[in-house]
């Protein structure tokens, strides 16, 4: 296990924004993303510029107030294992202001260089198209908030629930080349990708391996609450330990507003024995709230 490894960004839980990665510090070429905490009554400025940005509203509630527009209300779920996610999405030269409008506001956001500007919009909780996927205890809750093919440029926003003792991420996948067929049609896009961890127990855990098909990259990284793992090439399933829901929120940006990906061909013959859907998914839905 690597538990040094340069993929693991650690939070720091005295900072009110308690991660935080750029393209110069995570070695890529697009995608920003980062976290914060913030009490009631807090704001926090910030200018898009070039990038279009995702907002996820992980716990609480806040309002935004912008150029491009103002939403009074968003956020309910008091943290992820508790409901559905609001997810806010700003194009390029957006000045905004969120200030926390609950006791505490848990946030995230991604953003990236545009390659054309897109319309503000928040996508709501009823919004989002959950996908059970999978079999066994390979069964996992998947949440489209910005699925390829939303009004965007570069990003593309999920957020996945793997319960207690399954796989997510599996078979191992990876993304990390461009390629398209005859048509134009593009099997594998070139995407950066990170991983953002929450875990429904203080002291519960899971692990990620990364590795490509050389093993010039092989690591096992031991993810924990609010932890951050960078998924630059390779393949990345996930495990969640015994015990522990696990939670991460996927943020991926790179050669196409896409998901394509290409399975490892070692491990594929594996969802040939998936017959049945794990029964505890959905882990979360609208009927919670």
């Amino acid at each position: 296990m690597q538990s040094g490894s340069s993929f693991l960004i650690s939070p720091n839980l005295s900072q009110e924004e308690y991660i935080h990665v750029t393209p110069r510090s995570a070695g890529w070429d697009h995608l920003s993303f980062a976290a914060r905490k913030m009490n009631r009554g807090v704001r926090w400025e910030f200018e898009t510029h070039g990038n279009e940005l995702a907002l996820v509203v992980l716990g609480g509630t806040c309002m935004v107030t912008s150029n491009q527009g103002k939403w009074l209300q968003i956020g309910r779920r008091p943290n992820v294992f508790a409901g559905m996610p609001y997810t806010l999405f700003l194009p390029p030269e957006t000045s905004f202001t969120v200030e926390a409008t609950s006791e505490q506001l848990d946030i995230a956001y991604g953003w990236c260089i545009a390659k054309e500007a897109h319309s503000a919009r928040l996508v709501r909780p009823s919004e989002v198209e959950i996908e059970i996927r999978g079999g066994g205890n390979v069964t996992r809750q998947i949440n489209k908030m910005i699925p390829p093919g939303f009004p965007c440029s570069r990003l593309v926003v999920v957020e996945v629930y793997t319960p207690s003792g399954n796989w997510s991420s599996y078979p191992p996948h990876k993304h990390d080349e461009h390629i398209v067929d005859e048509k134009g049609n593009v099997l594998e896009a070139d995407l950066e990708e990170v991983y953002f961890y929450k875990i429904d127990r203080p002291e519960g855990f899971a692990y990620q391996r990364i590795y490509t098909p050389d093993r010039n990259i092989d690591e096992l990284i031991l993810a924990r609450d609010s932890h951050l793992v960078l998924s630059p090439q390779g393949y990345h399933p996930v495990v969640a330990a015994p015990g522990y829901n696990c939670y991460y929120l996927n943020m991926l940006a790179g050669s196409a507003q896409s998901l394509a990906a290409t399975d490892d061909p070692e491990h594929t013959w594996v969802k040939d024995t998936w017959k049945e859907k794990d029964p505890r998914l959905p882990l979360v839905s609208m009927e919670m709230e």
